[in-house]
């Protein structure tokens, strides 16, 4: 479902002379229907912008980065777009919404894109949140006014909405108490046993234990520095 092969990513500084730094090559991976892969290295060695290429929001230097049939490295826009709604769900570790928008309708918006009715894509959205522990007063408001454990729990209810077929989990688990890490961890599983690919980046070590079938590590997608 994700097939990553032989990508390369490099940034260039344009404050200073347009140096262009390499910070990735041959990096390749796949990530079959329900398996979970997770992303290991130390920090800065890449992990992060792996899966910002894989979600296109990264532009990478070669190779390609298959999911599902689309080329994420050569995708327009609008066809990465497409993808995003019906089949790459992402969980990051920030929550970006509108101002104003009730929480209710912040996660069942995945599905009200889909074109499913209102009042199921609400049901959708009141049961995760519920599971996830937010209380229902809180629902008719924006969650821009929450803790940011709140947040990060109706990011993960978002991205849980729909039944993606391929899932980016970014620390999903992290600063969660004991109960809420349990739920999430549960739906990762579920996510799984459904058939969704999932590539995740899990500093968790219990968590990672739990729902990774691989580990990747991508310090060995470290450009070779000449001596």
């Amino acid at each position: 479902m994700i097939r990553i092969s032989g990508v390369s990513k490099n940034f260039t500084l344009h404050n200073q002379g347009g140096a262009v730094i390499p910070v990735m090559a041959g990096a390749a991976l796949s990530v079959a229907p329900g398996e979970c892969v997770g992303l290991v290295g130390a920090s800065g060695a890449g992990k992060s912008t792996l899966m910002r290429m894989v979600w296109g929001n990264y532009l990478a230097a070669s190779g390609s980065i298959m999911v599902g049939g689309l080329d994420v490295a050569q995708a327009e826009p609008r066809q990465i777009i497409a993808l995003r709604r019906s089949t790459l769900g992402y969980v990051s570790q920030f929550l970006r919404v509108v101002p104003r928008v009730p929480t209710l309708d912040v996660v069942a918006e995945p599905l009200l894109q889909l074109g499913v009715p209102q009042d199921q894509a609400r049901d959708r959205a009141a049961a995760l949140l519920a599971r996830l522990n937010i209380p229902q007063r809180l629902w008719s408001l924006s969650p821009t006014t929450f803790s940011g454990g709140e947040q990060q729990r109706v990011n993960i209810a978002r991205g849980f909405a729909h039944g993606y077929p391929a899932l980016l989990l970014d620390e999903p688990t992290a600063s969660l108490d004991a109960a809420n890490r349990e739920v999430v961890l549960s739906l990762i599983l579920e996510a799984k046993a459904r058939g969704a690919a999932i590539l995740g980046i899990f500093h968790d070590e219990g968590a990672r234990a739990r729902v990774c079938d691989r580990l990747v590590d991508v310090t060995g997608f470290t450009p070779k520095v000449a001596a």
